[in-house]
């Protein structure tokens, strides 16, 4: 068996056959877009949410990742520059940047507002691509992204994606065995961005909306995808930031990750250590994800 094929994709049990599907998928796809081969894994291999409803971002990334490791060759996509970052669209208009130095208190209507249409998503991409050090990428998997909202406008943006694959700080404080760890790793939700825009400076603002996101996720996550998430997880570059709002919000540090990056399974990926944290959203976390009494 190719040592490139995994035995688990996107958190789905996968094989030589599968891959046989997937390649048979492409082949016949009508129109040949990445869109409609993903439509067509779903239904080979009967890719589905708790809903019913095909897992078509999960697919699209799984694909990817399959092609990146050169297992299937998809055709170009229909959209973007290639380079593996996505096309950034920016918003129709910027936020003006007029400096925002209220007590935390003062901010009237501080909300939590979900991506939900192309605008509020090219808003959000936009936002991140210029804003944020790590610049923009597709969130993996399932996801929920916000834009960080006030009465008198955009305060910042934070989005949520799939979990790390392995994370042995992570793992070994959960309880995890490789087989509970791979069965159970699409209920952790990975806070993948987190931006205040660079001219609001509003005391404890970042802690609170970390508080109001824990609360937001934990009801539309079930909403959307119609499972719920127990776990919350993010990396924390050091010493670039301290990890300040993440503590003040009750998330606690575990220790370092490896360095090899969040989906590397070959030890080959050289990237900086990053501080872990976590924050469960229900007490009986560790029995839901697996892990007996």
């Amino acid at each position: 068996m190719d040592e490139r094929i995994p035995r688990r994709l996107c958190g789905r049990a996968f094989d030589e056959a599968d891959l046989q599907r997937i390649r048979q998928a492409i082949t016949e796809a009508q129109p040949p877009l990445r869109a409609e081969i993903a439509r067509r894994v779903c239904q080979v291999l009967d890719w589905r949410d708790v809903q019913g409803r095909p897992k078509l971002m999960s697919a699209r990334v799984g694909l990817l990742r399959l092609h990146r490791a050169g297992l299937i060759e998809l055709p170009a996509p229909s959209r973007g520059n290639g380079n593996g970052r996505g096309l950034v669209h920016g918003p129709e208009r910027w936020p003006d940047p007029i400096p925002v130095t209220a007590k935390l208190s003062d901010l009237t209507g501080l909300r939590l507002e979900p991506v939900s249409d192309r605008r509020a998503s090219r808003l959000w991409n936009g936002l991140i691509d210029r804003y944020h050090y790590l610049g923009y990428t597709p969130l993996p998997g399932a996801q929920l992204r916000y834009l960080i909202q006030w009465d008198q406008g955009v305060l910042g943006a934070i989005g949520f994606g799939a979990a790390a694959w392995k994370v042995a700080a992570r793992d070994t404080w959960i309880g995890w065995t490789r087989q509970a760890r791979e069965a159970h790793l699409g209920r952790v939700l990975n806070n993948a961005r987190f931006l205040l825009l660079p001219w609001v400076q509003v005391k404890h603002l970042a802690s609170k909306v970390l508080a109001m996101a824990a609360r937001r996720v934990a009801q539309d996550f079930p909403a959307r995808y119609g499972e719920s998430v127990v776990l919350l997880e993010t990396f924390v570059e050091t010493p670039r930031f301290a990890g300040t709002c993440y503590r003040a919000a009750n998330w606690q540090a575990l220790g370092e990750t490896s360095g090899r990056g969040k989906l590397d399974r070959h030890h080959r990926a050289a990237l900086a250590r990053k501080a872990v944290y976590v924050y469960p959203l229900r007490a009986d976390f560790r029995t839901a994800l697996g892990v007996a009494a």
